[in-house]
């Protein structure tokens, strides 16, 4: 019998959250121990060799995989969260949605100039959430060491918001 892969736990719901999309569920992962144990052990091996002094996770799956993350690799774990959620001083940054605005922010203080970052979240889809991410940490001083993503939807193009990062997707598909 042969190893499970990621993709092995992750369902496909067609037609979600409308007709045409095939959406891909990780809260399969989530339920499963191995799932969520390989994923996480994966996401940990990808940044082995990297340089960095910080997790940060973006609201709320990148917090699903960056705190076990930190845990287990021993380090700091910071939060990006959507506007209006953090209660000490933050900055901000807006960014484009299919169908509007969006905007996230980071406690001022949570990242130091010359820290190295990895930034984690569970999909890489357009990339306008990660990249306003990465330009809130290069706001507070800090660099972008690495990347990290469970799914990476390609059709869309989310690397190429990003081409100026080190990017790894543990599981791709090749459709939107």
């Amino acid at each position: 019998m042969s190893e499970k892969r990621i993709e092995d736990y992750i369902r496909t719901i067609p037609d979600f959250p409308e007709k045409g999309i095939m959406f891909r569920d990780i809260t399969t992962i989530l339920e499963d121990p191995e799932g969520l144990k390989l994923t996480v052990d994966r996401l940990c091996d990808s940044v082995r060799d990297v340089d960095f002094d910080l997790v940060v996770g973006l609201e709320s799956r990148g917090f699903i995989f960056g705190v076990p993350m930190a845990y287990a690799l021993r380090k700091g774990f910071v939060p990006i969260r959507k506007k209006g959620k953090l209660p000490a001083a933050t900055i901000s940054k807006e960014y484009d949605l299919e169908y509007g605005k969006a905007e996230i922010e980071i406690h001022k203080d949570s990242v130091r100039p010359g820290q190295r970052v990895v930034i984690v979240d569970d999909l890489i889809a357009t990339g306008g959430t990660m990249e306003a991410a990465c330009s809130l940490v290069e706001e507070l001083g800090g660099s972008i060491a690495k990347l990290c993503f469970v799914m990476e939807l390609q059709g869309l193009k989310g690397r190429d918001k990003l081409k100026k990062y080190e990017v790894e997707a543990l599981v791709s598909y090749p459709g939107n």
